[in-house]
């Protein structure tokens, strides 16, 4: 992750005060908060891929806004494949990032892969299962541009979202039931950030690269 540029909210909203597109150096990061900035102020993002024809806020949203990057370690792994039913009920494609057993892995590994695919935009949300969830919500937040939570009720999986507008879910696959996990889920998926009073508060927590 080193060396490349990672490109904020604020370098969006600076080009819509200034009428201009926004140029993307390759390789560069786009945080979520970014894209959703680009999309509802009309700012077009250049060169944000090396994909021809992705060069829009709008088209990288849309191709991921029904992507779930789901990650686990050995001790979340029976609950990651318990979750992807749901999330296809739900209508989500599931980008299943692994373990694929129960034998005994490193979760950093899996959390960041996690979180990487949400902050480069190829999945709206990120969902990773260890142990406990909570080293795996301190590997996902080392990504620029992710707000990693450990939800482990629906309070805190709706505070997540309302007030920190969270882009990466971390659960205890070994603390909580299979079914709160689904209701956990489902309300991390369904609620929408709050903005007003808590928008100013997201952009510091942005801003602590």
């Amino acid at each position: 992750m080193s060396g490349r540029r990672v490109i904020t909210e604020a370098a969006v909203r600076e080009a819509a005060a200034a009428g201009r597109a926004l140029e993307i150096p390759a390789g560069s990061i786009i945080t979520p908060a970014a894209r959703d900035a680009a999309e509802q102020l009309g700012v077009m993002l250049t060169h944000e891929t090396r994909t021809p024809g992705a060069s829009s806020a709008s088209r990288a949203s849309s191709a991921s806004s029904s992507i779930i990057a789901l990650g686990a370690d050995h001790g979340g792994y029976l609950m990651k494949e318990a979750l992807k039913p749901l999330l296809a009920e739900m209508g989500f494609e599931v980008l299943d990032l692994g373990t694929g057993s129960a034998e005994p892995v490193d979760y950093p590994d899996y959390a960041a892969a996690v979180a990487i695919k949400v902050a480069e935009g190829t999945a709206w949300r990120g969902i990773m299962v260890d142990g406990a969830g909570i080293g795996s919500s301190m590997a996902a937040n080392k990504i620029p541009g992710v707000r990693a939570a450990l939800c482990y009720d629906l309070t805190t999986a709706k505070n997540a979202r309302e007030h920190n507008d969270a882009n990466v879910l971390t659960l205890g696959g070994t603390l909580i039931g299979q079914r709160l996990a689904a209701e956990i889920v489902r309300a991390f998926l369904t609620t929408d950030f709050g903005g007003g009073r808590h928008q100013a508060r997201v952009d510091k927590i942005n801003a602590l690269l």
